[in-house]
């Protein structure tokens, strides 16, 4: 946990400041003195990297709304004129439309980090719920960013997830009606859209700074999942982690430049090149990568509210989730059958996009195959998000809950030092460890 301050004025001017408005200590005890465990590995610099992701977006798309023109009968051709007549129009382009992609691996690989390692048990469940907000905000942005170059992929996955939304119960109607602004997919939900998509990133980081003031009440989590019993424990952030976070996002931008200059459109589809058109559909509506587990949950029940409820409750149940992990051991360093469901969970994830990206009836082993004699209707995608699906719901419902019950844990170190202290090679020059320890 962050402590009392250390901070010390060292100016007159600081003095000052620091009596009316202390922005300097604050910046000083959340980014140089905060006491930070010293056994965090590489998976904790993905923090830093959404950072910088969220501050290329925010850059990116405020540049991009400088020229771009929220008319359907003139938002293709903007983009267009963008990316040939803008300095540098395509770069800004590029980088914001990967710049989304980048954003949500990175997020998804920092999801996948506080999982195995129970970085959302007590006392970081307001931390969590925070994280989880972030996330169906950044959803619900990227949705709206994908609608604004009013290619075919960008109306046609409006009208179908708009669509969706009018599947709920009593409200359905109304808020597809006022997403609309009218009865159809058009000019006012583009206008719609493109306002949403500008002013969620600026909420996203209102709750990033919340989000990190939920992290600074009890400290990190670390790769052991214990709690921080002594000064020994920790290090200053500064120059430890700042140096460790800045190598980690020197390579995260290499991978991102690799996609902007090499790759800039391997992450979309070649549909969203061609101006909007209502009277010809695409013959596979399919969105971004990151929607489509997603949408593999949506096509795998055959009722479509039955779909929008198992769609939403994928990302619903992870804001529960704090409640239903029962285990009193954070980190799965220590639960090794809890970590082998883990994997599995992590592949179904995997599975579940690969299937968003089929079409519904494409055969997972081809008919006629001398490997299989499995029937076409069982034979499909479907059937293999379903299962996929099944093991989602089930981990979060079911097996959590009773591992934590049923599970015997490994010995947990009694303070993040123990670990190393223990090791032969820390004894002073002499000294030998004791049998138990050398064993």
């Amino acid at each position: 946990m962050s402590g009392h301050s250390t901070y010390e004025p060292k100016t007159g001017f600081e003095r000052w400041l620091d009596m009316r408005l202390p922005l300097i200590r604050m910046a000083n005890d959340t980014m140089v003195s905060f006491p930070t465990p010293k056994n965090l590995n590489y998976w904790w610099t993905f923090g830093g990297i959404l950072a910088v992701m969220l501050g290329f977006q925010i850059v990116t798309g405020i540049i991009l709304a400088m020229h771009y023109v929220p008319h359907v009968d003139h938002a293709f051709a903007s983009v267009e004129r963008i990316m040939r007549d803008v300095n540098y129009g395509w770069l800004i382009r590029y980088m914001h439309a990967n710049g989304a992609s980048m954003f949500l691996l990175a997020v998804y690989i920092h999801m996948f980090r506080n999982l195995y390692y129970g970085s959302y048990k007590a006392p970081r469940e307001v931390l969590w719920i925070l994280g989880c907000v972030i996330y169906l905000l950044m959803m619900a942005t990227a949705f709206m960013g994908y609608v604004l170059p009013w290619g075919q992929m960008s109306f046609h996955g409006a009208v179908v997830i708009t669509n969706l939304i009018g599947a709920l119960p009593v409200i359905g109607d109304s808020i597809t009606t006022w997403l609309w602004g009218g009865f159809a997919v058009d000019n006012p939900t583009l206008n719609r859209f493109f306002s949403l998509h500008f002013l969620l990133p600026f909420m996203i980081a209102g709750v990033v700074g919340l989000h990190i003031w939920a992290l600074h009440v009890p400290g990190n989590n670390n790769p052991l999942g214990i709690n921080v019993k002594s000064k020994e424990d920790t290090v200053p952030f500064h120059p430890y982690y700042t140096v460790k976070d800045g190598f980690a996002i020197v390579l995260f931008l290499i991978l991102f430049a690799s996609f902007v200059f090499y790759n800039p459109n391997v992450l979309g589809h070649a549909d969203n090149y061609i101006p909007a058109n209502p009277l010809v559909t695409p013959a596979h509506i399919v969105p971004e990568w990151y929607f489509l587990p997603f949408y593999a949950i949506l096509r795998a029940v055959p009722n479509k509210l039955g779909g929008v409820i198992g769609m939403f409750g994928a990302i619903g149940v992870l804001f529960v989730l704090p409640w239903l992990d029962t285990s009193k051991v954070r980190s799965m360093r220590f639960r090794p059958t809890a970590r082998l469901y883990f994997f599995i969970f992590v592949l179904a994830c995997i599975v579940l996009g690969f299937c968003g990206a089929r079409l519904p009836d494409d055969p997972v082993v081809p008919i006629g195959s001398t490997f299989t004699l499995i029937d076409a209707d069982l034979n499909s995608f479907v059937w293999l998000s379903r299962v996929a699906a099944l093991y989602y719901f089930a981990y979060f419902l079911v097996i959590l809950p009773v591992l934590g019950l049923i599970e015997t844990p490994l010995p947990v170190p009694e303070s993040i030092s123990a670990p190393v202290l223990s090791h032969p090679a820390s004894a002073p020059a002499g000294a030998t460890a004791s049998p138990e320890k050398r064993g």
